[in-house]
């Protein structure tokens, strides 16, 4: 199965193939957050499932890299954004703020990219807390999926270095309020020499996306490129800016929703709207550049515009008049193919939400 190189051609693979696999394995995940003993756990489980959905979607087209073992791709990012989604979950609504709390639930994140390690109780800062191994069982079907990889060695550091940065992300973001954004500039001080150009707040969007793991695994598994050398290019081409730009998008569109909630979004650091659209865009461009270090760079150059007409597509987008304003400028700004993915997107998820 060739990578997809046009759009029509990757949307084409991304309905016939991507979405059918990754509704089933969502399904299989539903059906057993459904049978999680704790109510509150269960609530949460079957919340992130439930609205988070495009998360595992978007993953799930990384699966395409793996050629025939793109089941076995599809199934280790579903779990793995599964366990990403119920975690974000449980510490935003949490009555904890416990940074040991926070830790100790996202070592699964660890865990699930290290085959051997048998998983712990992640649960076990926090009191009478009955999932059913629903975290467990998540955590051992990545490792069994990575378990199978001729070269899993090989891409581990890479897979390690990015979730590291993940994990860090959720414990400094969700502890007391007053905490957050020192903890936040204080890790970003730690690494900054290692950084480019960049505020505290734009590293800390860009440690928080899952899509260089995705990467690496999704081409480990096809089984068909040196990862000796490949896993290191691609955590370096889609960290920082990749993930920058798409954790961005994704706080730009929640703004409001974040307001209401009382949750910390990055997009409200920046000093003006026009500042923001400047470095929007200037991630766009450092994006595409990195892209062109990488193996089928047109295929990622369009996941790079794909993400941003899908998440510009977003509902939330309308009912906020500054996100509007400013998001019809970054796809205008962007061309064609994200024009293109903006219109797959605004369909495909009307359609979706008037089938429910």
């Amino acid at each position: 199965m060739s990578v997809p190189a046009r759009p029509i051609k990757l949307m084409a693979q991304i309905y016939k193939k991507v979405l059918p696999e990754v509704h089933r394995e969502l399904a299989v995940w539903k059906k057993r957050a459904q049978n999680i003993p704790d109510a509150e756990l269960r609530r949460q489980a079957l919340a992130s499932l439930e609205t988070k959905t495009f998360h595992c979607e978007g993953g799930g087209i990384y699966s395409l890299l793996a050629g025939d073992h793109m089941k076995d791709a599809v199934a280790f990012i579903v779990a793995y954004q599964t366990i990403s989604d119920y975690l974000d979950n449980l510490c935003d609504r949490s009555v904890s703020l416990d940074p040991e709390d926070f830790r100790c639930l996202h070592q699964s994140m660890l865990h699930a990219l290290t085959p051997g390690i048998e998983p712990v109780n992640y649960y076990r800062y926090r009191r009478g807390c009955d999932d059913g191994n629903y975290l467990r069982d998540l955590v051992t079907t990545c490792q069994e999926v990575l378990s199978q990889l001729p070269l899993l060695e090989v891409i581990q550091p890479a897979l390690h270095e990015l979730a590291g940065y993940y994990c860090d992300l959720q414990v400094h973001k969700h502890v007391e309020k007053d905490q957050r954004v020192p903890r936040l500039i204080a890790w970003f001080q730690k690494n900054k020499t290692r950084l480019p150009e960049m505020s505290w707040y734009e590293f800390a969007a860009c440690s928080g996306s899952t899509l260089g793991i995705f990467c690496i695994v999704s081409y480990a598994a096809g089984r068909e490129h040196n990862m000796n050398e490949l896993a290191d290019r691609i955590k370096t081409s889609y960290f920082p800016w990749v993930q920058g730009l798409h954790i961005m998008m994704d706080y730009f569109v929640d703004q409001e929703e974040d307001r209401v909630e009382g949750d910390l979004n990055f997009c409200n650091y920046y000093p003006s709207d026009q500042e923001m659209f400047s470095r929007f865009n200037y991630f766009i461009k450092e994006a595409d550049a990195a892209m062109n270090r990488m193996p089928d760079i047109s295929f990622h150059k369009m996941i790079n515009r794909g993400l941003l007409g899908i998440y510009l597509a977003d509902r939330k987008v309308a009912r906020q008049r500054d996100v509007r304003v400013l998001a019809r400028k970054l796809i205008f700004r962007s061309g064609a193919s994200a024009v293109f993915f903006f219109i797959n997107g605004w369909l495909y998820r009307r359609i979706r939400q008037g089938s429910m």
